[in-house]
């Protein structure tokens, strides 16, 4: 399998600030790769991070005046699956910033009664994907899982938000990564939940979008607040354009009873 991404964002920075992107595919991948960046015309070159999650930050400081980055992959192959350590299974069952799980224990415990294992993730991906409605721009960037709940919209960081909500209210460790998704209609950053079954991390995607087999990692966290593809520090920016492709040699079926890892 090989695939393809790229990502090109456009923005006015009106202040000295400090930008952090997330668009990098995980080093795990066999992938070449170029991040090229500009600042009011002239090259910056940023600063690689690696976060707590494995995610590869990229953090510009820059002056005023418009700024665009262009990121391009190629990925072959599948990356290896490395064990969740025991720090990551506690992390991720714990309630978080978007994902409220303890408010939704009650709700979890009701729908779910009796239903464990392999079995809960489909359980919980079919009840999520039929109560929520797609709806770009329904939701808020500080929406959480309750309020997603409550409106019965989102996109799909709001799917995965609510997935993962109810997974570790059920005590199944639970987390989101960002990531490229060949076949995404309409194409942009994608988010999926993961869960930890039996060893593994296990992709849960209620929107049921693209095919979870081509999946490509960007980062990985708690929720949404870990995983933002552009976060601005000291200063001001506006986001103008995002612009986002991600192709595969073959475009897979995707039999939602499979487990399936990011690779």
């Amino acid at each position: 399998m090989q695939r393809q991404t790229t990502a090109h964002l456009t923005l006015d920075v009106t202040s000295p600030a400090r930008l952090v992107l997330e668009v990098a595919v995980e080093l795990s991948h066999d992938l070449t790769e170029q991040l090229t960046v500009t600042s009011a015309g002239r090259p910056v070159v940023p600063r690689e991070v690696a976060d707590p999650h494995g995610t590869r930050l990229h953090v510009l400081d820059v002056g005023p005046g418009p700024l665009t980055v262009d990121y391009s992959a190629t990925v072959t192959g599948r990356a290896e699956q490395e064990p969740g350590s025991p720090a990551d299974e506690f992390l991720y069952l714990r309630p978080s910033r978007y994902c409220e799980s303890d408010v939704l224990a009650p709700t979890a415990r009701y729908e779910f009664a009796g239903v464990a294992g392999v079995d809960l993730l489909g359980a919980v991906s079919s009840w999520v994907g039929t109560r929520l409605a797609y709806v770009p721009g329904s939701s808020l960037p500080t929406d959480g899982a309750v309020r997603t709940l409550l409106a019965r919209q989102g996109v799909c960081r709001d799917y995965a938000h609510l997935v993962v909500a109810l997974l570790r209210a059920l005590d199944v460790p639970a987390r989101v990564a960002a990531v490229y998704a060949p076949g995404l209609d309409p194409m942009d950053f994608h988010a999926v939940a993961e869960a930890y079954v039996d060893g593994h991390w296990r992709v849960v995607d209620a929107t049921t979008l693209a095919p979870r087999s081509t999946l490509v990692r960007i980062a990985t966290g708690r929720d949404a607040s870990d995983t933002a593809f552009l976060s601005v520090h000291r200063g001001f920016a506006s986001l103008r354009e995002v612009v986002v492709t991600a192709v595969v040699d073959v475009l897979p079926d995707d039999d939602v009873r499979e487990l399936v890892s990011i690779g």
